[in-house]
């Protein structure tokens, strides 16, 4: 889409306006935001916008749409998917060899863990290798319970932290303030990093990488403006 419009403002009910018309969701809702921070930052994004509309520089747009559009709807079923990815949680599943590596693992995971055992009165299965093993329900329950209890719009922040980092736990640690952004993130790389310690970095590799740091960064922006 070619950028059709000249000024960006934002109104009374927090809604953008693309030179006085309300901006809409792909759904045709009204794009709607819940804080004057976030709504400022929506609006920054489009007057960013160059000649043509590019979605991958508009992320806190994406979120917000999606947010409204695929989220509001029906939240429950939307964070009981979320919720799933404490069943493999990757912090629960650790290497015994090389030594290295699996110290790396303990010194990243392990205060996370702690963390999420004491928050929520919950007890972790770990394991060393990629066998799944089952986590006791009472801990799937209550993460549930706590994924649950969130806003769409703190949902759709939830969403690329959880399925960027593959962890439940770290992108709870994260919304709550127990961890901050690049503890997360590192945390979340720890296999990575020691492989392209020992044996370099895979230009192609790399270029994923970004774009995955890109999602997440969004989710981080999109917590912080809720």
């Amino acid at each position: 889409m070619k950028r059709f419009w000249k000024e960006v403002t934002v109104d009374a009910t927090r809604g953008v306006r693309l030179d006085g018309k309300p901006l809409r969701t792909p759904g045709r809702v009204p794009l709607l935001l819940p804080s004057d921070a976030l709504a400022e930052g929506v609006a920054e994004e489009w007057r960013a916008c160059g000649a043509t509309v590019d979605p991958r520089a508009m992320p806190l747009t994406g979120l917000a749409n999606a947010a409204i559009d695929r989220i509001a709807p029906d939240p429950a079923t939307f964070a009981a998917g979320l919720a799933e990815y404490a069943e493999s949680d990757l912090l629960c599943y650790r290497a015994d060899e090389p030594e290295e590596l699996a110290e790396r693992q303990t010194a990243a995971w392990d205060p996370i863990l702690d963390w999420a055992r004491t928050r929520y009165d919950v007890h972790f299965e770990t394991v060393t290798g990629v066998m799944h093993v089952p986590q006791p329900p009472a801990t799937l329950a209550r993460l549930a319970e706590a994924v649950a209890a969130r806003g769409a719009f703190e949902l759709a922040a939830l969403s690329p932290l959880v399925t960027v980092t593959g962890s439940l736990v770290l992108a709870l640690a994260l919304a709550e303030g127990a961890a901050d952004a690049e503890t997360v993130w590192a945390a979340s790389h720890v296999d990575e990093d020691f492989q392209a310690d020992r044996w370099g970095r895979d230009p192609l590799a790399e270029d994923a990488l970004a774009v995955r740091r890109a999602d997440f960064d969004a989710g981080v922006r999109l917590l912080s403006l809720i």
